[in-house]
């Protein structure tokens, strides 16, 4: 294996505190090193997560998205518009549509007029998709236990309270340039 393939393999690779700061002084910026180290190997523990998710839940014959819409389906009584579903994911009414898409080829889901609206379209979990998420469940829900285990209760709050704060942030990477920064509370 060469080093342009082993670099782009390494999903552990993260730089250290002296690589940030050779980095910042490099560019002549002023910001903190260890903010950045932070970021840094937050975005590599996500791209991590985000793989082993995928080799998690294709055990189950799902992805990560088509778990997420079956569980929020669930979560909500079995049915919901597909505007909703892109809104409770955080994804595209156009993602949202190619997940029920397979899901419905599936026999997970199906589409019917909506029983709050009948005029829209709702996407319902079927007898499938509910019996799919209940079989499931135990090796899922023992797995996820299991990921953090080596945290204790406390920890884990603390983690919580850490990760909702820095969740609030991420749009630092999304905004467009020179657009106002969103009022982020410290509570």
């Amino acid at each position: 294996m060469n080093n342009e393939n082993k670099a782009v393999n390494d999903i552990d690779a993260v730089p250290s505190l002296a690589q940030s700061k050779r980095q910042i002084d490099r560019y002549n910026l002023d910001v903190d090193a260890q903010a950045v180290l932070v970021a840094s190997r937050l975005m590599a523990a996500g791209a991590k997560l985000g793989h082993a998710s995928e080799i998690h839940f294709s055990r189950f014959g799902l992805s990560t998205g088509r778990y997420r819409l079956l569980a929020d389906l669930e979560d909500h009584e079995g049915e919901e518009l597909p505007s909703q579903l892109a809104e409770h994911l955080g994804v595209t009414r156009a993602t949202v549509t190619g997940l029920i898409d397979i899901l419905e080829r599936d026999g997970l889901v199906s589409r019917r007029l909506s029983s709050v609206d009948g005029r829209q379209k709702a996407v319902k979990l079927t007898e499938q998709g509910a019996k799919k998420l209940c079989e499931m469940a135990r090796e899922h829900f023992a797995r996820l236990e299991a990921m953090v285990s080596l945290l204790s209760i406390e920890e884990r709050s603390v983690f919580l309270d850490l990760l909702g704060r820095v969740t609030q942030g991420i749009s630092a990477l999304t905004d467009e340039p020179g657009e106002p920064k969103k009022n982020i509370s410290k509570e």
